[in-house]
């Protein structure tokens, strides 16, 4: 089945999440390190057609990328080589961390699980993922969205405004 796969990429660990068939539900699948990530990719896409990524990007709060943008672009540009013929989209990653964290406790886990990073690192990655399934799904509109086009990594981000009056 088609599956569009999200990515909180770290230096040490990078969160990963899927969405169902149907493009409507992120759901967290794994946390992988780092240096192993794109062998991970490969070795899903064995069972499961990957149609698109969805990657996280760090911004920081004037839109402009933040210093960890260029371990991303690096990790772009490998992503771009092994999966040539599959889009990818940037998303705007400012505030993941908080709303998996918020998420965890929401959910019910106790402190000492919520430390484990790699649980907050796959949870990211479906926030980031749920984000674009929304905004394409016309459940939301706005943030920041760059399609990687003949894997080239954009030298800069474009913001979108939301058109929504602030209340």
């Amino acid at each position: 089945m088609d599956r569009i796969i999200g990515i909180d990429y770290g230096r040490k660990r990078v969160g990963v999440a899927v969405s169902d068939p149907l493009r409507i539900f992120a759901s967290a699948l794994e946390t992988v390190q780092n240096a192993k990530i794109i062998e991970y990719l490969k070795k899903y896409a064995e069972t499961e057609t990957i149609v698109g990524f969805v990657v996280g990007y760090p911004v920081n709060m004037d839109g402009r990328p933040s210093s960890a943008a260029a371990d991303v672009d690096a990790f772009l540009n490998r992503l771009a080589k092994v999966f040539p013929g599959i889009p990818v989209t940037l998303e705007d990653e400012r505030f993941t961390s908080v709303l998996a964290h918020r998420a965890m406790i929401d959910g019910g886990m106790k402190a000492s699980e919520r430390k484990d990073k790699a649980s907050v690192d796959k949870i990211s990655a479906a926030i980031i993922l749920q984000s674009y399934l929304d905004r394409e799904s016309g459940n939301l509109s706005g943030g920041i969205v760059t399609a990687m086009r003949s894997g080239n990594v954009p030298d800069t981000m474009s913001v979108k405004n939301s058109g929504r009056r602030r209340r």
